[in-house]
Formats: structure tokens, C-alpha cells, sequence
């Protein structure tokens, strides 16, 4: 955890390096607050089958992560809103075009061929996987992400999620990312449901759908594979069955007074707690909730932050043996008889000891980001910067 100047503290991940040959240590922090962010959509099980259709694409609008559907052309049927967001062209500049036109041209170039060999061998290279590519934006400019893509069904058309690892890579780890939302699919309702649904089970989140009641209406395969229950068993179950008992018994009184209220307190929020499995054991996962366009319905995306506690707990751990280490080491240094200074390549102090202060008279906060001229007589003063730039040159 890391602190501002106002006083408020932040989670972040601390990496520590020793500059080769330097003797300086030099930390990367990343910000992990938006990694705590959760996922929410909206999704609608009603026996009108355009309602459904509504409620389903309403959910993929609030995806997290940016959406392409395409066909076996590799023409963009379908994106989200959070693909445009992320791309920077509208969607009616997306659809009906090549979806080569979000890659770097050496992969563009090979792209229709891959399809290609996919339709007529059948095999599955990239299918049901996740990988790491390159994507680029209207502007030009490249970013990393993860690809996951999966085929609904017999549709005939292809399902990519798009995670952008900008800031993960820009310090090492996570998304934030975000996800998408969907425009439209086939005419056939009944087909585009089906599509819809096949989508939303490749999904990276568990996802709930609850009615007004809190019986559970739809739930994805990724709800399923967290906490272990089938489709059938969670369909038409209380949602409280995903809760530790102490809250569980709380939640319709919560969900009354929503109702009965219309105060919000939870929807359209993200907000951490613990969600329970079938087999009763618990773990910190982030809930993203919000009301679908039919009301009494609430859609609500899990994600799972058993990983990402344990990373950071591994992060403090680390932080706070190199904290002794340094410390120690810093104790060491000040019982030095002789006075000690560390300098960067522009001759400015990074670090001293006690022994220092006592020589020359100055503190350590006088010292710190000063030249390491200001302890020589002038004459040497001039010129030394002079003589470390012409080391650095020379070695």
C-alpha cells in the first residue's frame, strides 16, 4: 500500500532493481486501483424473446473489455461500445469491414489466409484460447493485449474479447481493462439469443441475473466454473446461495428496500467482498452490479481477486524484507567512521550518511538532490561536472 501527499493510500505493486554497476536501487510502482474495478452488464431472461435480445446486448455494452464479432469473411458483424472507446472509430465505421483493420500491418497481411486455412482444416489454432497479440488503434499507435476468442455455436461467426494490457505491461500485471458491448447479430431473434449467449459464456467474469425476488434467472459458464454449481442448480435458486450466511440472510431485506426506496446503494457501483462456493469455502472477489432496461432485474458480474491478493500479499511480503534490508544496510552505513555519497550520472546526491552530515555541517535533506559540488572548493567545483562527462564518454 502506497501513500499520497493528501494522506490517501492506494494498493500498488512495488518492483525493485539494482541499476547495474550504479549502486542505486530503482523502483517501478504501478497503480492497482483500477484493477480492483469490477465488471457489470445488464441481461435480460424474459419469455419475449426481443426482450431478451435487448437485455443480452445491454450487457455486452457494459462489458469491461472491447467485442468484435466476425463473420468467416473476417468482416466485423458486431462491436461494443468499449471497442470504440479503445479503437477510436465509431461502429458504423467498424461494421462491414476487415477486422485486419485493428492489427499492425505485418499481421493484417496474413490474416485472411489464417481464417482461410481454419475454415477448410478445422484446426483450431486460436480457438477456445487466450493469447497475447499486438492490436492498433484509428491513430496508429500500437497497444498489447489479450485475445480470446471462441466460436457460438453453428453460427458461422467468431467471437473476440479484447483485453488491453497497456498498463500491465507498462509495470507488469493487470487490466484493466475493459470490456464490450455488442450491436447487433442476425435477424432471427431466437438465433441471435443463442449467439448472445454463447458470447456472454466467453466472457473472462461469472455473471448473475437475478429478478426482483433475487431467484436466479441466467448465469454463464464462468459462474459455473468459479463456484461449482451447474446452470441447472443455480437457475431458479435464491442468489443468497453465493454468499457467507451471515450476509445471505440479510439479502432480500436489502433488495425489499431497494425496491420499495429506489435508493441505490449498490447498483451501478463496483464493490469488493466475499462470495461463497458450493463446497462452502470463500474467497475476495469485486461485484459490479447494475439494473437491465426491464425493471427488477439485475444483472451483476463477478470477478475473482483470490490471485490478485495473493500477488499483493507476495508484494508486501518482498516490500517489507527489502525495508529491512535496507534499513540494515543504512544502519550500517551511518556507523561508517568516514562520511559516504552517492551520486547520479549528473553528479546530483542520492544519498548520504550520518558521518557526511557531521563532516561537512549539512543535513540530510540539504544534501539530497543537490550537485556534489557544493562540498569541493570552486575551483574544482566548475569543472567537475565536466569530469564525470567526460568518464561517462570515455569510461
Amino acid at each position: 500500500t502506497a501513500c499520497r501527499k493528501d494522506g490517501s493510500s492506494f494498493p500498488c505493486l512495488l518492483d525493485l532493481s539494482e541499476a547495474k554497476g550504479s549502486g542505486l536501487i530503482c523502483g517501478f510502482i504501478r497503480d492497482l486501483t483500477n484493477q480492483k474495478a469490477s465488471e457489470a452488464a445488464l441481461i435480460e431472461n424474459n419469455r419475449s424473446l426481443e426482450e431478451n435480445q435487448n437485455v443480452m446486448s445491454g450487457i455486452l455494452d457494459a462489458a469491461f473489455h472491447a467485442l468484435f464479432v466476425i463473420n468467416d469473411k473476417c468482416i466485423i458483424q458486431m462491436v461494443n461500445e468499449k471497442a470504440c472507446e479503445v479503437f477510436g472509430w465509431k461502429k458504423e465505421e467498424f461494421i462491414g469491414r476487415n477486422v485486419n483493420m485493428i492489427m499492425p500491418p505485418e499481421i493484417a497481411a496474413h490474416h485472411d489466409q489464417y481464417m482461410k486455412q481454419y475454415i477448410e482444416t478445422g484446426i483450431k489454432k486460436m480457438m477456445g484460447t487466450q493469447r497475447e497479440v499486438t492490436a492498433q488503434r484509428k491513430d496508429g499507435t500500437t497497444f498489447p493485449c489479450s485475445l480470446g476468442i471462441s466460436e457460438p455455436g453453428q453460427s458461422g461467426l467468431f467471437c473476440g474479447f479484447i483485453r488491453d494490457l497497456t498498463q500491465e505491461k507498462a509495470r507488469e500485471s493487470e487490466i484493466i481493462a475493459k470490456q464490450v458491448a455488442a450491436e447487433k447479430l442476425s435477424t432471427e431473434l431466437r438465433e441471435n439469443q443463442g449467439i448472445i449467449m454463447g458470447i456472454l459464456d466467453a466472457a473472462f467474469h461469472a455473471l448473475f441475473v437475478i429478478d426482483e425476488n433475487c431467484i436466479i434467472q441466467m448465469v454463464n459458464k464462468k459462474s459455473c466454473e468459479v463456484f461449482g454449481w451447474t446452470k441447472e442448480e443455480f437457475v431458479g435458486s435464491n442468489i443468497n446461495i453465493i454468499m457467507p450466511a451471515h450476509v445471505a440472510e440479510k439479502h432480500d431485506q436489502y433488495m425489499k428496500n431497494y425496491l420499495e426506496t429506489g435508493m441505490k446503494k449498490m447498483i451501478g457501483t463496483q464493490r469488493e467482498l466475499i462470495a461463497c462456493r458450493k463446497d462452502g469455502s470463500t474467497f475476495p472477489c469485486v461485484l459490479g452490479l447494475s439494473e437491465t432496461e426491464k425493471a427488477g432485474m439485475i444483472c451483476g458480474f463477478i470477478r475473482d481477486l483470490t490471485k490478485d491478493k495473493a500477488a499483493q500479499a507476495a508484494v508486501l511480503a518482498k516490500n517489507a524484507e527489502l525495508q529491512i534490508q535496507q534499513n540494515l544496510i543504512m544502519s550500517i552505513l551511518d556507523a561508517s567512521f568516514d562520511g559516504l555519497f552517492v551520486i547520479d550520472e549528473h553528479c546530483t546526491i542520492q544519498m548520504v550518511n550520518t558521518r557526511s552530515c557531521e563532516v561537512f555541517g549539512w543535513t540530510k535533506e540539504e544534501f539530497i538532490g543537490q550537485n556534489i559540488n557544493m562540498i569541493m572548493p570552486p575551483a574544482i567545483g566548475e569543472v567537475h561536472d565536466g569530469f564525470m562527462k567526460n568518464y561517462l564518454k570515455t569510461g
